[in-house]
């Protein structure tokens, strides 16, 4: 019997129609991102991966589930609802000293965007600046408050604590002389007000917490890496396209949420500001999401400041190794 081979054009037509055929037919695994907060541009990275088809490509069927004040993001990750959550160092600590299996595989926001926001006729420039002032916060986050002037070797006690709503208005009405606040909201908003607030990071002063991290229990390590290996992938292509145009992703969340009553000149100007929190030499040489050794050791030790030990353990780096080649 002739054997007739087939041409090399032949050949690799036949192999990219096997390669083609299944992947077709197979339908996308679903999964689920839950993010700390109510739709925003907060996470517009996500947004980009996912109406850029950057995870559909992968073969996932991602579907981003928002946060609140009564959507915590650590019980469906533990569920396994959710695949992955966005979450922040300290609240994590708090869940593994609880007992929860989980993992931080990496971390959004390189800078924590804790801050003091002030005003410009009576501004809080560093942490010794603080002596002697109204600041108007949450009594819940007393220990940030206590960490902070233990890092810069304040006495806590010169500062008088006003307990207050997450609101400007007590700045600006002058019943406090700063605030503790998210870099990317309350000063924003001030600013959309025709305000000039001086706003200092609590991370240029030692406070070394990461934010907006992504958390997998050991399990999902273990038995769904492809998937967090795909899903991260999406997020990392999703956000260095956020980095080249921070204002298309405002866009982009506004079109994709009309109903979430987002302005949006606010949403293009904390997109802006968050790019200094999110991207930096690091994530520039290694990619978006990275972190080291020496900025865990950083974040363990002003952990153990706010009452949550943790160990170097608790950071896993090997879905960005494997994402970041």
């Amino acid at each position: 019997m002739t054997l007739i081979r087939p041409s090399r054009r032949e050949a690799l037509a036949l192999g990219a129609a096997a390669l083609l055929t299944p992947r077709l037919a197979r339908a996308a695994t679903p999964v689920t991102l839950q993010l700390s907060w109510l739709h925003s541009v907060q996470f517009g990275g996500s947004y980009i991966a996912q109406s850029a088809g950057y995870w559909s490509n992968a073969g996932l069927d991602v579907s981003l589930l928002p946060g609140g004040p009564n959507a915590p993001v650590e019980p469906p990750v533990v569920a396994g609802t959710a695949l992955v959550g966005i979450s922040a160092a300290d609240y994590t600590a708090a869940a593994v000293n609880q007992g929860a299996p989980f993992r931080i595989i990496g971390v959004a926001m390189q800078k924590n965007p804790f801050a003091i926001a002030s005003l410009p006729g009576n501004p809080v420039n560093t942490p010794a600046d603080l002596v002697g002032k109204r600041l108007g916060m949450a009594l819940a986050n007393m220990p940030v408050l206590e960490a902070l002037c233990a890092l810069n070797d304040i006495d806590v006690a010169g500062i008088e604590v006003v307990p207050t709503q997450y609101d400007a208005a007590p700045l600006v009405q002058g019943q406090v002389d700063c605030l503790l606040c998210w870099a990317t909201d309350l000063p924003v908003a001030m600013t959309m007000q025709g305000l000039d607030p001086v706003t200092m990071l609590l991370a240029d002063h030692g406070y070394a917490v990461h934010s907006q991290t992504y958390i997998a229990t050991e399990a999902s390590l273990k038995d769904r890496r492809p998937e967090l290996v795909a899903l991260m992938k999406g997020e990392t292509m999703g956000w260095t396209d956020y980095e080249a145009g921070p204002e298309a992703a405002a866009d982009l969340t506004v079109q994709m949420y009309p109903d979430a009553g987002l302005d949006i000149e606010t949403q293009k100007m904390q997109a802006l500001r968050q790019v200094p929190l999110m991207f930096s030499d690091l994530t520039r040489a290694q990619g978006f999401g990275w972190f080291t050794d020496e900025t865990v050791a950083a974040n363990v030790d002003t952990l153990a400041l706010l009452g949550k030990p943790v160990s170097a353990d608790l950071w896993d780096r090997s879905i960005l190794e494997e994402v970041h080649g």
